[in-house]
């Protein structure tokens, strides 16, 4: 299954990330190396928010991550949520589904 979380942040998270930015991307890559974490970043112009790709058995991973971001956890992140994704084209899609 995949999974999106979803990152709403402060308006002025651009100017604030960088104290914490060393740590959110070590918490990420960490994730990404257990194989959890598929691809992750900010939006661009603006920088209002941003989205993690989990592939998992289970939201929970991808909560706990959330829960123990430092970008959460020093209030750069004002709201996250996690939602389920049917991805069903591409190579890595979870639900492939092809029509003749």
């Amino acid at each position: 299954m995949h999974y999106l979380l979803l990152y709403e942040v402060v308006s002025d998270y651009a100017e604030r990330r960088g104290a914490y930015r060393a740590a959110h991307l070590a918490h990420a890559w960490a994730a990404a190396d257990r194989g959890e974490l598929l691809l992750g970043g900010a939006f661009a112009d603006p920088v209002d928010g941003a989205v993690l790709l989990f592939r998992t058995d289970s939201p929970v991973v991808a909560e706990a991550f959330a829960a123990a971001d430092p970008y959460v956890l020093n209030g750069l992140v004002t709201n996250w949520r996690v939602r389920k994704w049917t991805t069903v084209v591409g190579e890595g899609a979870a639900n492939p589904l092809r029509t003749l």
